[in-house]
């Protein structure tokens, strides 16, 4: 099947081959791709790029999402705030999963004009000699990418923010594994795109980043103490993250049962919304259970989702999110830039985010006793607390920032061309 997709595309090719002896002296045009109403941390992500993005070098264009009609998505909100970006409003193919009957209908419209908006696209990368297709692992974008690419010369990049397997797709794997380049957010993910059979010289690592001028790390969290009914003299914990077993919010709880008879008034806030898709159920209840069995009522508050991340981290004084192999978490930017120090594990991408003893402390997975004891290092010294927090927001500052986060990806552009 793929191979017969991939001798019909052949066939369409448009030739850019007169183009590539001249992209030394020519700006670069790039596309990115964004398909999704929300703006998650992969669309957040994106969108720093595209507005760091040398502009000396490159010419920057977007197609974002038209929506549903609904209202403006998110998505397109955020992206037309961007300067010096050439943005085209685009009606996509409609998602199918995870779909209602409601969105189902939705779509139906969509179903029947996006092939004219597919070749309409099409003629948009060709008009504007766009050179770059760059998608998240999402599978429309990766797809989009892809097929574009083909029908124009244009290279595909694929940036994946996932850890990697099986259990993606079709669209999304065989978009990955036919994409001129796959971007990793980490080094972890890059050896799983590896793992599963992309050539390793397709594969590149770009390190996530987050513009930390827009975390206060001296705004005042008190507000946020007195809404929960903290005493402000309270120590408290922090784990914010969409809420599935991997997060690790079980052994922390599980880890704070033995740090409570030393620290009785301990608070943790549990900040976040279940995701029902990932957990197969309320990730919430179960965590409630446990709280009511391992008698931490009196020390673990829920909150729920909330989008005054800033002030939450503002009104703790440790970051606190043991994940399982997370493929970068973004969070720990957030708290690190919040000068916060960070409690996580040694796996995934977690340890090339948070330097071991200097940003934060990390234990084994699964090792909840060490869990416990790192927590009681942190709590038992503010002077370390106060070291560690003012390290991660000079690290965030100057290394994980969005300029050397784009100067990265245009790297691999460039590298793509001259191949």
């Amino acid at each position: 099947m793929e191979e017969s997709v991939l001798k019909f595309l052949r066939s369409s090719a448009y030739s850019v081959e007169h183009r590539a002896a001249n992209f030394m002296t020519e700006k670069t045009h790039v596309l990115f791709i964004q398909s999704q109403n929300a703006f998650g941390a992969d669309s957040l992500i994106q969108a720093e790029i595209a507005r760091y993005l040398d502009r000396n070098k490159f010419v920057v264009h977007v197609a974002c999402t038209k929506g549903d009609g609904q209202g403006t998505p998110d998505s397109l909100a955020a992206l037309q705030k961007i300067p010096d970006i050439q943005l085209r409003s685009t009606s996509f193919a409609p998602g199918l999963r995870r779909r209602g009957f409601r969105q189902t209908v939705q779509g139906v419209g969509a179903t029947l004009t996006f092939p004219a908006e597919f070749w309409k696209l099409r003629d948009y990368v060709r008009d504007h000699r766009i050179r770059i297709l760059h998608g998240t692992e999402k599978p429309r974008d990766a797809m989009y990418a892809f097929l574009l690419g083909r029908l124009t010369g244009a290279k595909s990049v694929t940036h994946i923010h996932v850890k990697w397997s099986e259990e993606y797709t079709f669209p999304a794997k065989f978009s990955v594994r036919h994409a001129d380049a796959a971007l990793a957010i980490s080094h972890y993910v890059r050896d799983t795109i590896v793992g599963m059979g992309k050539p390793p010289a397709q594969v590149y690592t770009v390190l996530n980043a987050l513009d930390a001028s827009g975390w206060d790390p001296d705004q005042d969290g008190t507000a946020v103490r007195d809404e929960l009914n903290i005493p402000r003299d309270a120590l408290v914990l922090a784990s914010i993250s969409r809420l599935f077993s991997w997060k690790g919010v079980t052994e922390l709880i599980k880890a704070l049962a033995l740090v409570k008879p030393h620290f009785p008034h301990v608070k943790l806030l549990v900040v976040g919304a279940d995701e029902l898709y990932v957990h197969g159920g309320s990730y919430t209840a179960e965590l409630k259970r446990l709280v009511e069995t391992t008698q931490l009522t009196d020390n673990v508050i829920f909150t729920g989702f909330r989008r005054d991340v800033g002030r939450v981290m503002a009104a703790c004084d440790i970051f606190t999110m043991p994940s399982f192999e997370e493929p970068f978490g973004v969070v720990f930017l957030e708290a690190m830039a919040m000068r916060k120090p960070v409690i996580g594990i040694d796996n995934g991408g977690t340890p090339e985010v948070v330097t071991q003893g200097k940003a934060g402390l990390l234990s084994p997975p699964w090792d909840i006793p060490k869990l416990a004891e790192n927590i009681l290092t942190l709590l038992r010294d503010a002077s370390l607390r106060r070291q560690m927090g003012e390290f991660g927001r000079e690290r965030t500052l100057t290394f994980f920032n969005p300029q050397r986060m784009a100067d990265e990806v245009g790297d691999v552009y460039e590298q793509l061309l001259r191949d």
